[in-house]
């Protein structure tokens, strides 16, 4: 077995707590609260069926493989390992490119959407508005860029902002269901049905996924071997909880239709505030700039981690150039592909913006589909590479393992597959199995666009992606070599 080798300059700095604060930082979505709260009173229930039957097993898995194969680098280095470096430099194409198309298309929307509402209105597509949204999108690149050691504050202040501003949140909507009643639950239907689980499924996968993100930085961990299953069990518990608790108390209070995907969480503050009377505006600016904040550090941890990622496929010879794969000697950080990230996000923002003449909702839900489907068809070979691992190195020291052996990792592996494959379809061609079973579906009602400006959109991002990665991994692979008389232009250099 081989792997990449080690990166010079990093330094161990990363502890249990912060290994947890950084999955909660990653895992834990604002823009998705409201996509997910618009289903209705089953979102309640198809949340706790998938913490059951996705998250549970998901987690098992890779705080097994994660502490087994703790190499900077995370699903990158697993995949090349259980299936080659051409697998694992599409795969990590896939996991890296969601995370500006997210940043610049799904999160700095839901802030502009937050801060035009609550703290300074910015217009849509005015200059203001474009300039708020650069200035999100650079601040997430460049606390990217700052060594770990220091770096790792910003995320934990964004997973600690996130956990007070929901914890108030649904305090305060039980609060205001005290004194003005839950009407929410008059109208909220929490009976599971085909057509709420196909249009929840993708949006829940992507909302849990993500937890082996903190791996891809496991050089700079202190003993991740012990610390890595028990930060993912805490940062998982957590995750459930700041989804289930909040999405509940949305429900419960809101009229059906109140809350969309687009407004979300600030519009379920806006209404539930109401029970602070005077104070109602001043708070709702204050938990807006907290919401802004802790989606630039979601940004900025998807970046730490996803960077890094891509960054030892360029050092590994798997994507364009090993000047890529570069770390700053003195910051640790990848800060050439750091900065790609950055002109990644910035051109989908405005290509974004652009999709639906302005219109931000359809944006966010067109964007954040085309996340959703990037991220999950990068399981596709990471979720099997962990199945590999586990039949092929054997040998290899595991301080964690799932439950029952090889037959309960088995079983957890196929199941958490069938989910995957399930939400990858959904997110890529919805209302096909809607049609197959002779569920109604509206596209355009859906989606604001379309289906061919969706369907352009959203497979013309995935062929492009496809396209780029394979040139990247030809070009790399058609350059002369290191050999004997040429020095390796390692990750370090």
């Amino acid at each position: 077995m081989s792997v990449p080798a080690p990166v010079p300059h990093l330094k161990r700095s990363l502890r249990r707590f912060d290994i947890m604060a950084m999955g909660v930082a990653a895992v834990i979505s604002f823009d998705v609260i409201g996509q997910i709260a618009s289903g209705g009173g089953q979102a309640v229930t198809w949340i706790a069926v998938i913490a059951v039957a996705f998250l549970l097993p998901y987690a098992l898995m890779f705080a097994e493989t994660g502490a087994a194969f703790p190499q900077e680098g995370g699903p990158y280095v697993w995949v090349e390992v259980a299936f080659g470096r051409l697998a694992a430099a599409l795969t990590t194409m896939f996991y890296w490119v969601t995370n500006p198309v997210w940043l610049g298309g799904s999160l700095v929307f839901v802030a502009a959407e937050a801060w035009n509402g609550f703290v300074f209105p910015l217009g849509s597509g005015t200059v203001a508005d474009y300039a708020f949204k650069l200035v999100f999108i650079w601040v997430a690149i460049l606390t990217a860029v700052v060594s770990l050691r220091r770096g790792k504050w910003i995320t934990t202040a964004g997973a600690g902002a996130k956990v007070l501003a929901l914890a108030f949140f649904t305090a305060t909507a039980v609060a205001y269901g005290v004194q003005h009643g839950f009407r929410g639950l008059e109208s909220a239907v929490f009976s599971p049905s085909g057509a709420g689980f196909l249009a929840l499924v993708p949006v829940l996968l992507f909302a849990f996924v993500g937890f082996e993100a903190p791996n891809a930085a496991g050089d700079e961990m202190l003993d991740p071997q012990h610390d890595v299953p028990v930060a993912i069990a805490l940062s998982g518990a957590i995750a459930t909880c700041c989804y289930l608790l909040p999405i509940l108390a949305i429900v419960c209070v809101a009229p059906a239709g109140q809350v969309t995907g687009v407004g979300g969480f600030m519009d379920a503050a806006r209404l539930v505030f109401g029970i602070y009377g005077s104070w109602r505006g001043p708070l709702l600016s204050f938990v807006a700039v907290l919401f802004a904040v802790a989606l630039v550090t979601q940004g900025s941890a998807w970046m730490i981690v996803a960077d890094r990622m891509q960054a030892m496929a360029a050092a590994d010879g798997g994507f364009f150039s090993r000047a890529l794969g570069v770390f700053h000697p003195r910051l640790g950080t990848p800060v050439r592909m750091n900065l790609l990230s950055g002109v990644t996000a910035t051109v989908f923002m405005a290509a974004a913006m652009n999709l639906a003449s302005g219109d931000a909702s359809a944006i966010f839900g067109v964007v954040l589909t085309v996340a959703i489907t990037t991220l999950l068809l990068s399981y596709i070979a990471v979720i099997p590479a962990l199945l590999a691992l586990r039949l092929r190195h054997g040998e290899v020291p595991r301080p964690y393992r799932v439950p029952f052996g090889t037959p309960g990792f088995t079983l957890a592996n196929l199941l958490v597959y069938a989910w995957i494959l399930l939400g990858a379809w959904v997110a890529l061609f919805p209302g096909t199995l809607e049609a197959l079973v002779g569920i109604p579906y509206d596209f355009r009602a859906t989606w604001g666009v379309s289906r061919f400006a969706f369907e352009t959109f959203t497979l013309g991002t995935v062929a492009l992606l496809l396209a780029v990665a394979a040139a990247g991994y030809v070009v790399q692979r058609m350059r002369p070599q290191p050999g004997h008389d040429q020095p390796e232009p390692g990750p370090g250099r």
